[in-house]
């Protein structure tokens, strides 16, 4: 009986070894994945257009430390959002899947409440999975908090991003590889829209006494660059200026931060990205489907690539970011939704193939701004299908206030910069465009009999592109229902 107990014990002795070796062994396979698996930041500001960063092209504008990692990294030159609104953006970059197909149609604050499916996985959450520590500081701006799930909600004041940097030590020196999500208020419009004189400009975030931390940048209005989409007016120059300075202060949160990740020594082992979830915030770019509005900078620093400080002339959307950023992480995640693909293998690639088309898709900006635009860019030709062609176009409650239109408004101006503004205020159904010899989209050539076929193979891909991304929009083709439910609940 005694040896049989005996026996007994020293098997339960051997099987709890055998489970703590399994327990051991495996926590340090898991170790080892963590440390193959880069850290990832991606820094994403508000209303910033190519229009204002030095390594863009603007002698002007102060961004020192954007432009280091410009020169460290890839700047793409065809980089597009899907669709010019700040929530629909978003909902895209942290899910790889076009608004109209996740119910992101619009903003999702106050009375908007535009919300993305519940069945969605976004890229915190499949990355958490994957391993990752997962945190957020900033703009959130996406529901419901259940998809977009991080894990750690760090708090300061997202016009100070050097206050916000100085908050990210902890993720920055997590045990476990970390994926930060670095979302500024800068260069948004400030509050409130509307000043008391009309003619004053917005004040872009900036205040009088500066932020805590961070050095004031002023720009004198004639100094500034006014691109050719706006009038060249006292009060479009005003307004840049503000937009300058406020961009200035994402830089210096942005070196602060580089600086933190040097200290933590993690810096060799972090990609960085910089995007911006629209263009500029001014009539003419932001709510548009037009370049100003969805052409927006990309810097990628992968420190394991082999050129730096190159152009990447491919055409990427913001719809590829979650499939680059779970295969940068090496996180598997089998079959899946994305309506983009990953440009990984093509980062330090000046001129890659196969990457010459792009979509995008607008619906709503606020909940009073319906007016769906469907785009396909292919090589140098752009269709913007306008589904709501009948209606006026939309103004965002900012834009309309804003003193750079309220100047040409007020004086019932024929031009708001080389547009005429009945032609920014009536569209037609379809505009195409030539990009190589009209850059800023002032010649439709829908119905020239020249560019017939052109129109006709666009439109045919942009059917083809509704179809495959479930879009509710393909309706508006002939009262084609093919994606349409049976309205009844089973």
């Amino acid at each position: 009986m005694k040896k049989t107990k005996s026996l007994l014990l020293l098997s339960y002795v051997l099987l709890l070894t055998c489970v703590f070796q399994s327990c051991n062994e495996k926590k340090e396979t898991v170790k080892a994945s963590n440390k193959s698996q880069p850290n990832i930041i991606l820094f994403v500001a508000d209303d910033h257009g190519t229009d204002a960063l030095g390594c863009y092209g603007n002698p002007i504008i102060k961004t020192p430390n954007l432009d280091k990692l410009a020169k460290e990294g890839v700047r793409f030159n065809n980089a597009y959002c899907t669709s010019a609104s700040c929530a629909a953006s978003r909902s895209v970059i942290l899910t790889g899947q076009f608004g109209h197909a996740t119910g992101s149609y619009g903003h999702v604050h106050d009375y908007h409440h535009f919300s993305t499916y519940d069945h969605v996985k976004s890229l915190p959450v499949l990355l958490a999975e994957g391993g990752y520590a997962t945190a957020r500081i900033g703009k959130y701006h996406v529901a419901p908090e259940k998809v977009y799930h991080f894990e750690t909600v760090l708090n300061a004041d997202p016009r100070n991003t050097v206050e916000m940097a100085e908050q990210c030590g902890d993720v920055l020196n997590s045990e476990k590889p970390f994926f930060l999500y670095f979302c500024t208020d800068d260069p948004h419009r400030g509050a409130p829209f509307m000043p008391e004189v009309w003619s004053d400009p917005n004040t872009f975030g900036n205040k009088k006494e500066g932020y805590k931390g961070v050095e004031t940048v002023v720009y004198n209005p004639k100094d500034v660059l006014v691109p050719d989409f706006l009038p060249d007016t006292k009060q479009s120059r005003e307004e840049i200026a503000q937009y300058y300075q406020s961009v200035s202060r994402i830089d210096q949160g942005f070196g602060k931060l580089m600086k933190m990740l040097k200290e933590t020594g993690k810096a060799d082992n972090t990609i960085v990205f910089y995007i911006s979830d629209n263009g500029m915030a001014f009539p003419g770019a932001k709510t548009t489907v037009y370049e100003p509005g969805i052409k927006l900078p990309c810097i990628v620093k992968d420190p394991t690539t082999s050129k730096k400080g190159i152009a990447n002339d491919a055409m990427i959307s913001w719809a590829d970011l979650t499939p680059t950023i779970l295969e940068m992480a090496k996180v598997d995640v089998g079959e899946n939704n994305f309506h983009g693909r990953s440009f990984k293998n093509v980062l330090d690639t000046e001129k890659p193939s196969g990457w010459n088309e792009v979509y995008a898709s607008h619906n709503f900006h606020e909940i009073t701004m319906y007016y769906p635009m469907r785009v396909v860019r292919d090589g140098n030709f752009k269709l913007i299908w306008n589904i709501a062609w009948r209606l006026d176009y939309p103004f965002a409650s900012d834009l309309w206030a804003a003193s750079t239109w309220q100047g040409i408004y007020r004086e019932h101006g024929e031009m708001f910069g080389e547009k005429k503004v009945k032609d920014y205020l009536f569209r037609p159904e379809f505009e195409l465009f030539d990009l190589e010899a009209d850059p800023n989209e002032l010649n439709n050539l829908a119905s020239h009999k020249k560019h017939k076929a052109t129109l006709e193979r666009l439109q045919k891909k942009l059917r083809a592109f509704q179809l495959e991304t479930k879009d509710p929009w393909l309706i508006m083709w002939g009262h084609d229902n093919s994606l349409q439910g049976t309205g009844v609940d089973l």
